[in-house]
């Protein structure tokens, strides 16, 4: 399958009705690959090894894949529709961006677009050969002084990805509890120096697949090589607080390309961007690790949904998760509470009219049948899903803001 007819903003309101009702609400999705060019791709996202390269090495070697996005990447050199998803439908495509833009809350939920007017989350797999710069992801007080978002994001360890560990299997998280906010400075006073130590005065953990963890706005960390699932708000800021990693430059605008101009040199401002408190916690894991919980009201015979990232930021449910699993010849009906953005790990089967069937191998501007966005309109409805294959169907799925009426809190997989 090769790249669809692109269908302009202006023509959009007429595919979308027809995509609508042939999919009963659902919306096929094609890949959205987003390549950094100061990391190396883990090879693990099903991308064909020929096309790691396909937007050109000098644009860097492709290591994420984004889901349901609406939302830019922000890099450099960027084409036009980097980071935004496209809808398919009979041989044409057409942003989701756009068909957010045209139906509203039939496809995000009323709320959610009365109150964002966009659909303000995505997912993404993140994979990399080796670890990234501890880095953190502004504040939305900070963020907003760039005219952007701030970015809390969740973490899950997909088995079906991570059969390889890659080079380090450890993220560094947070800060020690004792650590100043001079000892930061003197790292960041010292990034010409080569490696700045940053790294001395934080603590990694090992990472295990089939869990998570919740990464609050303004928390440092340096993820590790295992393949990740990464529901978060949508927005692409960071700053790299990291001068070295794996003996590559990180350069200096990598720690201020979200931070005014005229603050580029401020040490102490770009220091009290962190959260300080969530960085410095002396229970930094139980305050944001997560496990799989079963949620018994949609789980049945043959099939079990789990809650992957939950729990929430300061109270607030921004962004959330879970895991369905269906058994070879079960079937189940998703009534969710709202819209979420879809992704079929393994296994083949159908949702709804919809065929699904996991890659063992993308090349770059194929459409293959593994994503799909279930619109609220869908959700509400409910949406049948049957594996017709002969091993489990898993498919993970994010949602956006204050969708359920409650999820499980972090800590409760220890109950």
């Amino acid at each position: 399958m090769c790249a669809s007819e692109i269908i302009k903003r202006d023509n959009v309101a007429a595919i979308l009705d027809k995509a609508m009702d042939a999919g009963g609400g659902l919306l096929r999705l094609a890949p959205d690959w987003v390549p950094r060019n100061f990391l190396h791709p883990g090879k693990r996202i099903k991308l064909a090894p020929t096309d790691w390269y396909a937007l050109g090495t000098h644009r860097g070697g492709i290591d994420e894949r984004w889901f349901a996005s609406t939302t830019e990447a922000a890099n450099e050199g960027r084409t036009w529709d980097e980071g935004l998803s496209w809808c398919v439908f009979e041989g044409k495509r057409f942003l989701l961006r756009d068909a957010v833009e045209e139906g509203q809350g039939r496809i995000v939920g009323q709320a959610i677009w009365d109150e964002y007017k966009r659909w303000p989350v995505y997912s993404k797999f993140f994979d990399n050969m080796g670890p990234i710069p501890h880095h953190m992801h502004q504040r939305p007080e900070h963020a907003a002084l760039t005219n952007q978002q701030g970015k809390p994001e969740c973490y899950y360890f997909p088995p079906q990805l991570n059969a390889a560990d890659n080079h380090f299997d450890y993220t560094f998280m947070g800060l020690e509890p004792g650590t100043t906010k001079d000892d930061v400075i003197r790292c960041l006073e010292d990034w010409d120096k080569g490696d700045n130590g940053i790294l001395d005065l934080s603590k990694a953990y090992r990472l295990k697949a089939g869990t998570g963890w919740m990464i609050p706005a303004g928390v440092l960390h340096a993820p590790g090589s295992m393949c990740t699932y990464e529901p978060q708000w949508g927005s692409d800021v960071f700053g790299m607080y990291q001068s070295l990693v794996e003996g590559r430059e990180v350069p200096w605008s990598l720690l201020v390309k979200d931070v005014p101009e005229d603050k580029h040199r401020d040490l102490e401002f770009i220091v009290e961007q962190l959260d300080w408190e969530k960085n410095v916690d002396p229970q930094f894991k139980q305050s944001n690790y997560v496990e799989p919980i079963v949620d018994e009201a949609c789980s049945g015979d043959g099939y079990t949904d789990r809650w992957i990232d939950y729990g929430g930021f300061d109270g607030q449910q921004l962004v959330s998760a879970k895991e369905l699993t269906i058994e070879p010849g079960a079937k189940c009906t998703l009534q969710d509470p709202g819209a979420s953005g879809w992704i079929t790990v393994q296994g083949c089967g159908r949702m709804g009219q919809l065929p699904l069937q996991t890659p063992v191998m993308i090349h770059f501007g194929e459409e293959p049948w593994d994503e799909v966005y279930i619109t609220a309109e869908a959700a509400a409805a409910g949406v049948e899903i049957e594996n017709t294959g002969g091993e489990p169907l898993v498919g993970l799925r994010y949602f956006g803001p204050n969708v359920h009426a409650k999820t499980p809190q972090i800590g409760d997989h220890r109950k």
